[in-house]
């Protein structure tokens, strides 16, 4: 991009901000299939880092812990 004293200006590139209210009012306005078109967009899976992946393994053992703790409930009450 060219400035008024013939400069050579680098135009920085602003990133459209999309408000939930305009995806609604968008979402709202497509037809039936062009609403289905729109929701078979895949979106990629996330790469986890490492709390993430700490939280989320943390989560998957209290569950099995649980599940444990309600099978020997209902095997103590069963008897």
């Amino acid at each position: 991009m060219v400035d008024k004293a013939g400069l050579m200006v680098k135009k920085e590139h602003t990133q459209a901000v999309i408000s939930s209210a305009d995806q609604t009012l968008v979402l709202s306005l497509l037809e039936h299939d062009q609403l289905a078109r729109a929701r078979k967009h895949l979106i990629p899976r996330r790469h986890l880092k490492g709390p993430e992946l700490l939280v989320l393994w943390g989560l998957r053992l209290y569950l099995l812990f649980m599940m444990a703790v309600v099978g020997y409930q209902v095997w103590v009450a069963v008897r």
